[in-house]
């Protein structure tokens, strides 16, 4: 579990800015489905999930690697919570539209290239788990986000000039572009190192039908 800073949140039409520190290896994205909190909630049991969530949206998770997949700083939050690294949208779609949030597919695309694209069925973590596990931690409050992760593959590097794009099922789609004030560049397309995917949970074949 990874926390994000308030600064990180931008929306749609916004810009993802890439830090000037050199010591990341590079920067990667994530799109995610993301729960939106209602509380307070404190250890929710899986059953009862429903309970704590308002809703829907979708999320950016832009985060800092060390090596490979490997998040910077590992063992703590840093990679992850740069300003602009949780771009959020384009709305919320409420509980009772997304029956079954296991069930929603998420694609996400850079300069046109269509990089994730899962169903959420096939993330690493359900939902009902992802709320029992974050409640029995921490209190969750009204307007908290807890990010779902994706099914660990198609992911790659942000860089200076792209345009993103993300779009939720039953929530929308949004784009954002992205700049570097350093013009660093990495390999473009997916990233395909030896950590590149979890083939366990990678158990769904790729969604099929309208993805442009």
């Amino acid at each position: 579990m990874f926390m994000k800073n308030p600064e990180a949140v931008v929306g749609p039409g916004d810009t993802i800015m890439l830090p000037k520190l050199t010591e990341p290896w590079i920067f990667m994205h994530e799109a995610e489905l993301a729960l939106v909190i209602k509380g307070p909630a404190k250890e929710v049991k899986r059953e009862d999930w429903r309970k704590a969530v308002f809703g829907y949206t979708g999320l950016i998770d832009v985060s800092a690697r060390g090596e490979g997949r490997r998040t910077w700083k590992a063992g703590s939050w840093l990679g992850k919570s740069f300003d602009t690294f949780a771009p959020i949208g384009p709305c919320i779609t409420t509980a009772d539209e997304i029956p079954d949030p296991n069930g929603v597919i998420v694609r996400f695309w850079d300069d046109g290239q269509l990089r994730h694209n899962y169903n959420t069925d096939d993330m690493e973590h359900r939902v009902p788990e992802l709320v029992e596990f974050a409640s029995s931690i921490m209190t969750l409050n009204s307007g908290d986000l807890i990010a779902c992760g994706t099914n660990h593959e198609g992911l790659g590097a942000l860089q200076d000039g792209e345009r993103v794009e993300i779009e939720v099922q039953h929530v929308g789609r949004m784009a954002l572009t992205v700049v570097d004030p350093l013009k660093r560049t990495w390999e473009k397309g997916v990233y395909m190192g030896a950590d590149s995917t979890n083939p366990e949970a990678v158990r769904c074949h790729r969604p099929q039908g309208a993805a442009k």
